[in-house]
């Protein structure tokens, strides 16, 4: 029976009650920003990583939101060039979670819990939070928002890793999609919850407007991003704030309107895996 998100989703899609900090990582020596919540002490933190092309300035409205649920994020601003060095990416994901584990933040007033951190990315971003993660103990939550394709792939680190994770993919053919995020979510090492969201995809999920327009890439996506971010928020306050009223947006099947759940065959089969005596489910 699948888990209905329903009750929590409309509300997490929404800002939430803490005050926000924006700060630079570059006085750590990194390019990008961190995102916090005015106050709190052993808060969760993620590392988020942008998608090809794209720069911090495009995510913005989405990490405010997370930070606005309590959770910090660091988001380094690198690899924005032409031919990015995923592996570095993904290292520079690991150094900005390590800066948010390490310091006091917003005036001292915000200390970050060692034991839950996570990542979490958009695209070529989501693929280098799965490299990030894999084999990586202090990885305790992943959320790949339509994951790429990346060097090494992806869709096969997905298999060491361990942590839970969140897959987020379009409701339909993406035609600007540059990965496959059912191979991803079927590979995956550790539990995973695979999501499809209704008029959401790849392209649509920044919050660069009116280039998207001016390159004929498609009209904004408001309802998909909320649907995304809410889908997000709710699954990292469960896995990494430990709040268990959240722990359907965990869940492996879960329903909301515009929101499908896949696994096992019908997975498989979106993945273009296909189905022997032998394969895992």
């Amino acid at each position: 029976m699948s888990a209905n998100l329903k009750k929590h989703l409309a509300q997490l899609s929404k800002r939430g009650p803490h005050r926000v900090l924006v700060g630079d990582l570059s006085y750590a020596g990194i390019a990008g920003k961190v995102y916090a919540p005015a106050e709190g002490n052993g808060v969760p933190a993620i590392a988020f990583g942008h998608d090809w092309l794209k720069s911090v300035k495009t995510y913005h409205a989405t990490l405010r939101h997370l930070a606005s649920w309590g959770i910090v994020v660091t988001a380094p601003d690198t690899e924005t060039g032409f031919v990015p060095d995923h592996r570095g990416f993904a290292a520079d994901l690991e150094t900005a979670l390590q800066i948010a584990a390490g310091v006091k933040l917003g005036n001292g007033k915000v200390t970050v819990s060692p034991g839950r951190l996570g990542v979490a990315g958009h695209g070529m971003g989501a693929g280098a939070a799965i490299l990030t993660a894999a084999n990586n103990p202090r990885i305790r939550a992943v959320g790949a928002l339509y994951p790429a394709d990346t060097a090494p792939p992806a869709s096969e680190a997905a298999r060491a890793v361990k942590a839970p994770g969140l897959v987020i993919a379009p409701g339909r053919v993406d035609l600007f999609g540059a990965g496959n995020p059912a191979k991803v979510a079927f590979n995956w090492g550790g539990e995973v919850a695979y999501r499809e969201i209704k008029g959401g995809n790849q392209a649509g999920f920044t919050e660069d407007n009116l280039l998207k327009m001016a390159f004929g890439l498609g009209i904004p996506q408001f309802s998909g991003q909320e649907t995304a971010r809410g889908l997000l928020t709710g699954f990292l306050l469960h896995r990494l704030g430990d709040e268990r009223k959240y722990s359907a947006f965990s869940e492996a099947l879960a329903t909301a309107k515009g929101v499908e759940s896949f696994t096992g065959a019908e997975l498989a089969d979106k993945a273009g895996i296909k189905l022997t005596t032998s394969t895992r489910l």
